[in-house]
């Protein structure tokens, strides 16, 4: 059965909205807007679809707002929270409501207001899920990835210079996407002369806070073959959980990911050799480091020297986060389908400046609560299949 999922669905359609704000819209607007973009660019219209994946912060009946919202009538709804790692899930959720005839056309969309909004349960996310750390009051997100690196660099001597270079090399990657919010050059320096806000992270360690809404649109591989744009094919994809509060995480250096990973890879017959391309969900510098550890891209432990090492930037072996990531692109409280919008870009070749030749096998990481949930998908560009 591990199998079972490889090649099931396909990527036919994706849409952004900019990155600029709000500007008055809604959530439902803004995902209304890259859900309209991602069926025209799949060519396929409202109507058409009958599975719709949503989530965000703000509304827990969203699957059924959005459905009216969008005028639609799906056979499938979805809107189950397990953090920012809950778009990359959907890919796994709509490919088995495909391969079972469940859905024919499933749209996954989000719009967000995280930046603009006076919605506390937009800006701050859901209410107490931290029954044992909530007395205490910590500044999270941050405190929870602020304690698993000064774990890692308790463990590994990995360093604030360390942390610094994954911003840097996102900055770089953002520096080429002319959509991204963070364009300026950024240095070690930088990061480091910024005052500390949780330690061990300064300001550019912490991931942006943005407006947006993203989309993207699932059929089967036959369909997906006959439609408008170049079809992205699903691999392989598992996810997997360790904890819900970080005070339950049995070791705050090893998440999940090397669970879902291994599963992944194992579904798509591929290795982390075979990935072109990597989309982390970098909330915090400290993710990718832990994530490419636990990924197999490089050992435990090795993760800092690793991106200081110039790996993931552009011109390394293991490009990660192409279009910026969280911490320059765009990251509106729930960063997974941007993950893989990114992804499909590169697959189809359509990332201009920031294009990595020959792209074409892509791992996507969503990352979900404070590092508790992961969920990796393995992508193929269209002759993979």
């Amino acid at each position: 059965m591990a199998s079972s999922l490889k090649g099931s669905a396909s990527i036919a359609g994706i849409g952004l909205t900019d990155f600029t704000g709000a500007n008055g819209r809604t959530h439902l607007e803004l995902m209304a807007q890259a859900a309209a973009t991602a069926l025209r660019d799949a060519g396929l219209k409202p109507a058409d679809v009958d599975g719709l994946y949503v989530n965000n912060f703000a509304s827990p009946f969203l699957a059924l707002q959005s459905a009216e919202y969008l005028g639609l009538d799906p056979r499938v709804l979805e809107n189950t929270n397990i953090g920012g790692s809950s778009f990359v899930s959907y890919l796994r959720a709509a490919a088995m409501a495909i391969r079972t005839g469940q859905c024919e056309v499933a749209l996954i969309a989000y719009g967000s207001t995280m930046r603009s909004s006076d919605n506390l349960g937009q800006r701050r996310g859901p209410g107490d899920v931290t029954p044992y750390e909530s007395m205490y009051r910590p500044r999270n997100p941050m405190a929870s990835y602020a304690l698993a690196a000064q774990r890692h660099m308790y463990e590994f001597g990995t360093t604030r210079e360390h942390l610094a270079h994954v911003a840097v090399a996102a900055r770089n990657w953002a520096m080429r996407n002319p959509a991204a919010t963070l364009r300026d050059p950024l240095t070690v320096e930088d990061v480091l002369d910024l005052p500390l806000i949780c330690d061990p992270f300064t300001k550019r360690d912490c991931c942006l806070v943005s407006d947006a809404g993203a989309a993207v649109v699932m059929v089967a591989p036959e369909r997906a073959a006959g439609l408008r744009s170049k079809p992205v094919h699903l691999l392989g994809v598992a996810e997997a959980m360790t904890h819900n509060q970080i005070a339950q995480m049995r070791d705050l250096t090893t998440t999940a990911a090397a669970k879902s990973g291994p599963q992944a890879f194992a579904m798509a017959g591929l290795g982390p050799a075979d990935v072109d391309v990597v989309q982390l969900y970098d909330a915090f510098t400290i993710n990718p480091i832990l994530f490419l550890e636990d990924l197999g891209f490089c050992a435990k432990g090795e993760g800092g020297p690793f991106v200081a090492g110039g790996h993931t930037g552009p011109g390394g072996d293991v490009p990660v986060n192409t279009n910026g990531g969280g911490l320059s692109c765009v990251h509106p409280g729930m960063y997974g389908l941007f993950l893989v919008i990114e992804a499909v870009q590169q697959l189809r070749g359509e990332a201009g400046a920031r294009q990595v030749d020959g792209a074409e096998i892509a791992l996507c990481n969503g990352s979900g609560g404070r590092l508790s949930s992961q969920v990796t998908a393995i992508l193929g560009a269209a002759h993979t299949l």
